[in-house]
């Protein structure tokens, strides 16, 4: 393909960095995507390619990933390598913080971003990197149209108790209150869901996205109500190496009596805790489930104890269950996890069948399941093209001159 404009999308994680290259025909049609995970550690690049090329696997060395700005670097030289003359009109960034003004994707202006640097102290460990990547992306492609899609956005549709604090009622209008994150995630499985099931997305569906960021989301109609996160993408369930929940009050022990300071809390809450941290080995699942060793059960136990909590309390918000779903890196692949969470829930009308879910099918549960189970890769790369390409459309439905169309 020559001269051909594409998109480019940019999903930046704690340690990882997601990319994508899509045409933008009638519909966004993935070209390349690709993973540079472990950033900082033990870097590795893979990447799958269209038209029948073999994928591709390396390890890094730690110049390639030292961080986030390098391994941008690193993708865009490969996908310069394989589309030379691809020309990017258009990159669509995952951004996990969008606070409570930005509902859907944005296009981004001086304005918009200075809004959402504003906003980086809520999304400490993920914000600044997806900022870097911007500012990486318009110093590589400089006439390209910027588009912010928001991890938040999926959950502004909360009711007002699902959305604040017990905090005097200032504290919320200044923005301190429950936001919901993985919300491009949420977004792409209900409308997977819509296509495939559209009876189950009509109902009562919790979607849980499991991986070194996890989080549950309760939906009805296929709009969200409820989310484990809240404030920060710390909140709820333990991920890779951060906390989940927790007491507030440990935090003023660990001020008061250990001497720690505030900067040394957040590194410990959002870096060295979770799986890593209750393990005392990995935050990698896989890991875990290979070690065997007691505190790698435990650190296990822990994750699925909580999981099944949170379910208990979505489920409970819903009003019932028509439907789980598991998506994610340890969602879509552990079906140790997807067991464990499900054993002995008939009572929420769960009913595993150990067959199907060996095998990774799309439906885990029984016939006679009241409430069905299902397993769906989700592709957070497709929903930021499509929310690309209708920018795209609208600036050039503008530059027509076409009335009646909403600039996003």
């Amino acid at each position: 393909m020559t001269n051909t404009p594409v998109a480019l999308t940019l999903n930046a994680g704690s340690s990882s960095l997601k990319f994508g290259l899509f045409s933008i025909g009638a519909t966004p049609v993935a070209m390349a995507v690709g993973l540079v995970d472990s950033i900082g550690r033990t870097p590795t690049l893979k990447a799958s390619f269209g038209a029948g090329m073999p994928p591709l696997g390396r390890d890094l060395t730690p110049a390639e990933a030292s961080d986030h700005k390098s391994a941008l670097a690193t993708a865009l030289a490969l996908l310069r390598q394989h589309f030379p003359d691809a020309q990017v009109a258009v990159v669509g960034h995952r951004v996990v913080h969008g606070g409570p003004s930005y509902d859907g994707p944005m296009r981004l202006t001086p304005q918009v971003m200075a809004e959402l640097r504003r906003l980086s102290p809520f999304a400490p460990i993920h914000q600044p990197h997806n900022l870097a990547g911007i500012d990486a992306a318009v110093a590589a492609f400089p006439d390209a149209i910027q588009v912010a899609c928001f991890d938040t956005a999926f959950h502004r549709s909360h009711p007002w108790v699902n959305d604040t604090f017990a905090l005097p009622r200032d504290y919320y209008d200044k923005g301190v209150r429950r936001y919901g994150f993985h919300g491009l995630s949420y977004d792409y499985i209900s409308g997977e869901l819509n296509r495939i099931a559209p009876l189950i997305h009509a109902g009562r569906v919790i979607v849980a996205h499991l991986g070194n960021g996890a989080s549950m989301c309760a939906m009805l109609g296929g709009r969200s109500v409820a989310s484990t996160m809240g404030f920060t993408a710390l909140d709820g369930l333990p991920m890779g190496t951060r906390t989940g929940q927790i007491d507030p009050g440990v935090i003023f022990y660990l001020v008061q009596q250990e001497g720690m300071t505030i900067d040394e809390v957040r590194d410990l809450f959002y870096t060295r805790s979770g799986l890593l941290g209750l393990s005392g080995l990995s935050n990698d699942m896989r890991a875990l489930e290979a070690a065997g060793s007691t505190q790698a059960n435990e650190a296990i136990d822990y994750f699925v104890f909580r999981i099944r909590r949170e379910l208990g309390g979505l489920a409970a918000a819903l009003g019932g269950l028509d439907a789980l779903v598991f998506c994610g890196g340890i969602g879509e692949n552990s079906r140790l996890i997807r067991e464990r969470v499900c054993e002995g829930m008939g009572w929420i009308g769960l009913d595993l069948d150990r067959a199907r879910n060996a095998a990774g099918d799309t439906v885990i549960s029984t016939d006679m399941s009241r409430a069905r189970v299902m397993v769906i890769p989700t592709n957070e790369e497709l929903v930021i093209a499509r929310a690309a390409k209708r920018v795209v459309d609208a600036d050039s439905a503008c530059a027509a001159g076409r009335p009646n169309v909403r600039n996003t």
